[in-house]
């Protein structure tokens, strides 16, 4: 992923991700050391790039949504920090260096993972406060944080957590597996596109055809991953790879095979593009991260 407005999109997230945290007091330094160290730790930043881009995409200030894009990210990073835990996917390795946990230990971990998520909220509701002399600019990002706290919670991102282990270990359906990515992964991607674009002051039909293209990049996504975790390498994906087959996880390489698995990439990548299709050069953006993410597996 080397657009250049992807890399200055990112570059602008890393700058301010951890102004928007709150203020901890010394006496629970580790708290914040331990959140700083996975927020600090990199990764692509897809979810906060596409807030800023659809913001941007949809004619809004960029800068001003940089709340909404790094608590997007805080939402992220706690996700990941939990997923690697011993009672979850009991990962060493993420994004190049040891998990969390293995630095700080399961309980610091938990708390970590717990300060970023509602370090998320905080953030995008002090950000909030700004507008209430502003009913049109506090409506839109009203909207932006129930599209971030429905795809990140129990009708999202945790909903296919769950399905997710509980698959595990069993032959499930196209349908729960689709139900799996479609909501641990997708969701917040989805609602990180429809955040932004509400932040920018779209419109309904903008909405729609963003959605659309969110949605089958998320699942895109998806599969890259997992297909990466079967023939990628540790230094390409930052953890270790093979851990999928291991735990007998629902993916998509495990139930179709790696060739059919990048059909259903190369298919889900046209319907993102068409999706952005009629908004030419103006979604050309768009149209290059759909691209970028398919050529990770070719």
């Amino acid at each position: 992923m080397q657009n250049k407005e992807y890399l200055r999109y990112k570059a602008l997230v890393e700058e301010h991700l951890l102004y928007f945290l709150p203020e901890i007091d010394h006496k629970s330094i580790t708290l914040h050391e331990s959140m700083a160290y996975s927020l600090k730790a990199g990764g692509k930043m897809l979810r906060s790039v596409l807030l800023l881009a659809a913001c941007d995409f949809c004619g809004g200030d960029e800068k001003l949504a940089l709340p909404y894009a790094c608590a997007i990210e805080y939402i992220h990073t706690y996700s990941l920090i939990h997923d690697d835990l011993p009672a979850m996917d009991n990962d060493d390795l993420r994004r190049g260096i040891p998990t969390n946990h293995k630095v700080f230990g399961d309980a610091v971990a938990i708390l970590a993972g717990d300060g970023l998520l509602t370090s998320a909220f905080e953030a995008m509701n002090k950000d909030m406060l700004l507008y209430f002399d502003n009913v049109e600019k506090l409506k839109r990002r009203v909207r932006a944080v129930y599209e971030i706290s429905k795809g990140a919670g129990c009708r999202g991102m945790i909903a296919g957590q769950i399905a997710d282990i509980e698959a595990e270990d069993k032959q499930c359906t196209k349908e729960i597996l689709d139900y799996i990515h479609l909501n641990k992964t997708a969701a917040l991607i989805k609602a990180a596109v429809r955040a932004g674009a509400h932040l920018g002051g779209t419109d309904k039909k903008t909405l729609e055809d963003l959605d659309e293209y969110a949605e089958n990049l998320g699942l895109a996504f998806q599969i890259v991953d997992d297909i990466l975790d079967v023939s990628g390498d540790e230094e390409e994906t930052g953890k270790k790879t093979g851990s999928d087959q291991v735990k007998k996880k629902a993916t998509y390489p495990c139930r179709y095979g790696l060739s059919e698995s990048r059909e259903k990439v190369l298919e889900l990548t046209e319907n993102a593009k068409t999706a952005m299709g009629p908004y030419y050069d103006n979604a050309e953006f768009f149209i290059q991260l759909a691209d970028d993410l398919a050529n990770r597996i070719k």
